[in-house]
């Protein structure tokens, strides 16, 4: 079959930076906006994309961007999203470090069923460490970064196997001889590992694509090794054509290392696109949402990426500070590259934070141009699809309107759905009912 372009939208309120929330086009309250969020995911299912896409965090302070301080969890959005739409996945973040399994594999299971199968599940460490004073915890039992990761890989063994709990047509329902399950095709997990002991079963069944889609964000060396043995779509944002071919080609080899058919894992670029009729109008519009920042929010932004480190200590117009090891055990792939550009560029502080606060999308000119980036990232293999991070919802009503229209004109994205599952739409299979005795075999416990 002809490779086709993979779509998703991040849905992201009130802005995901600093200042968006002051431009005229976004409402003041669209984090905690069903209107909002309903016109977003129905405008992404009108330009036949596959999911939209809720990121979470469980850490705040008075210096978080505005839709970090009041924003909607984001299965509970979802399952609301599930109401208005038909075909389009639902997929949202869910911390592995401050979760449990057992009620996690509920709530998808729960959004997977309400939707008829399009739930999908971002699996994030939370980099933040005092995001353990929220969980009963004090702040040196944040587990450091190589634990998170090892405690996700046993989280998701865990969920796959509870959402196995149920085999295809357990639940018999008859009246007639009073029989409602069949006993046989129920099965315990009895999971007991490094950091979780379940016994299971899950008290709900298989939704009709099997299971939830499994996604994934970490660009670190142990999130990719995380992505490439457990995720079904990867979700990676790169600066340069150059780099996202390279994060392809490391995270296709790393998903055949671990036995896996690499076309079956999706590479997933973020991309800000700003869409205009000509090049100098759409430099405009983002000189015109640049300009939004003040140079204290861009240092406050900066700083959330470095465990809140106060970067107003330091001179602006000076090299970007050497802050050692800082960020290693936060946000690691953001904070290694920020500090490799700033020595490589020698970039100042104030350079690097206006940088990061409003970065100049490569995804920028007409709609003529922004399809010819995609379709050159799409074919030289630098993505397999991309998720559209809009700045504005006109930025997202563009994309759909004027370049989705060229994409599908060439060949190269879906004129219709082919289904109406989120893992059908996708071109993934569904997973076989494993019982626990062959998932306890896969992880290496069995």
């Amino acid at each position: 079959m002809q490779r086709k372009l993979k779509m998703g939208t991040m849905i992201h309120g009130v802005g995901e930076k600093m200042s968006d929330w002051r431009h005229p086009e976004i409402p003041v309250d669209a984090s905690v906006s069903l209107e909002f969020y309903i016109k977003q995911v129905q405008k992404s299912e009108e330009g036949k994309f596959d999911f939209v896409f809720i990121a979470d965090a469980l850490c705040i302070n008075e210096h978080s961007n505005p839709h970090y301080l009041n924003r909607f969890e984001p299965l509970t959005i979802l399952s609301a999203l599930a109401a208005v739409t038909s075909h389009i996945g639902l997929v949202g973040t869910l911390s592995t470090t401050y979760s449990e399994p057992f009620s996690a594999a509920r709530q998808f299971s729960s959004l997977d069923m309400l939707s008829g199968g399009r739930a999908g599940w971002n699996v994030v460490t939370s980099g933040l460490e005092k995001t353990a004073l929220n969980f009963s915890r004090k702040v040196e039992e944040h587990p450091d970064h190589t634990t998170r990761y090892k405690k996700a890989s046993e989280f998701i063994d865990v969920m796959q196997g509870l959402w196995n709990s149920w085999e295809e047509n357990a639940f018999i329902r008859d009246k007639a001889t009073g029989t409602f399950i069949d006993t046989e095709k129920m099965h315990e997990l009895n999971h007991v590992g490094e950091f979780f002991s379940v016994k299971g079963p899950l008290n709900i069944a298989r939704s009709r694509q099997g299971e939830p889609v499994i996604f994934q964000a970490g660009s670190s060396a142990d999130g990719r090794e995380l992505a490439a043995k457990k995720a079904e779509t990867v979700f990676a944002i790169m600066t340069s054509i150059k780099k996202a071919q390279h994060y392809y080609r490391d995270l296709k080899q790393r998903v055949t290392m671990y036995g896996r058919n690499p076309e079956s894992v999706h590479v997933m670029q973020g991309i800000s696109p700003i869409i205009c009729q000509t090049e100098e109008e759409a430099e405009a519009k983002y000189q015109e949402i640049a300009h939004l920042v003040r140079i204290d929010q861009a240092l406050t932004f900066l700083s959330r990426l470095f465990e809140f480190h106060d970067f107003s200590k330091y001179p602006l117009d000076e090299q970007f500070p050497n802050v050692g090891d800082l960020g290693k055990n936060s946000y690691r792939s953001d904070t290694d590259r920020i500090k490799q550009e700033a020595k490589e560029e020698k970039l100042t502080l104030r350079e690097v934070a206006l940088r990061e606060a409003t970065p100049r999308p490569p995804f920028l000119g007409t709609p003529e141009k922004v399809a010819d980036l995609i379709q050159k990232w799409f074919e030289t293999r630098a993505a397999d699809g991309f998720i559209i991070i809009a700045n504005l919802p006109s930025c997202l009503a563009a994309f759909v309107d004027q370049v989705v229209p060229i994409l599908q004109q060439r060949g190269l994205f879906r004129m219709t759905y082919e289904a109406d599952t989120l893992r059908a739409n996708l071109g993934l299979k569904v997973p076989g009912n494993r019982h626990a005795g062959e998932l306890a075999r896969i992880s290496g416990r069995g």
